[in-house]
């Protein structure tokens, strides 16, 4: 999936707020593992934007949805400050995820030109089989709560 994953320029947290990269998003980001709910694979899109991973974000963004332009723009002057997730303790109080579509909440914090700014959205999520593979999350779009 990613063949050149960054490792981040932070102390060993995770740039989701986990708890260390190689233990978290890492394992998603170098295909070593896939996130097994919508939130972890929310968590590790926003570890690869974080990253400018560029080849992630498209493996994980579904195809019905996916732009065809570049996501990530390499010349764009950007800080990602921080992730909260605003339905993670719904997420978690779940025994078993076998649904086949979810949601998360969330606010990430981000820095342009020296300029503070959120971005507040509600990402739909689909788990689905691709090519006779086990199923997996990917990114549907999103919506933005006001």
């Amino acid at each position: 999936m990613a063949d050149n994953v960054a490792m981040p320029k932070i102390s060993a947290s995770c740039p989701c707020g986990g708890p260390s990269f190689a233990s978290c998003c890492g394992p998603y980001l170098s295909g070593a593992a896939v996130p097994q709910t919508a939130e972890a694979l929310m968590r590790s899109r926003y570890t690869a934007y974080t990253l400018g991973n560029e080849s992630y974000l498209r493996a994980t963004w579904h195809p019905s949805t996916r732009p065809a332009e570049p996501i990530v723009n390499e010349n764009e002057r950007l800080h990602w400050l921080g992730l909260e997730v605003k339905s993670a303790l719904r997420l978690r109080q779940r025994k078993v995820n076998t649904e086949q579509a979810d949601t998360v909440e969330f606010v990430a914090r981000y820095k342009i030109g020296g300029r503070a700014h959120r971005l507040h959205e509600v990402s739909r999520f689909v788990r689905e089989a691709a090519g006779g593979d086990v199923p997996r999350w990917y990114y549907l779009d999103g919506s933005f709560p006001e």
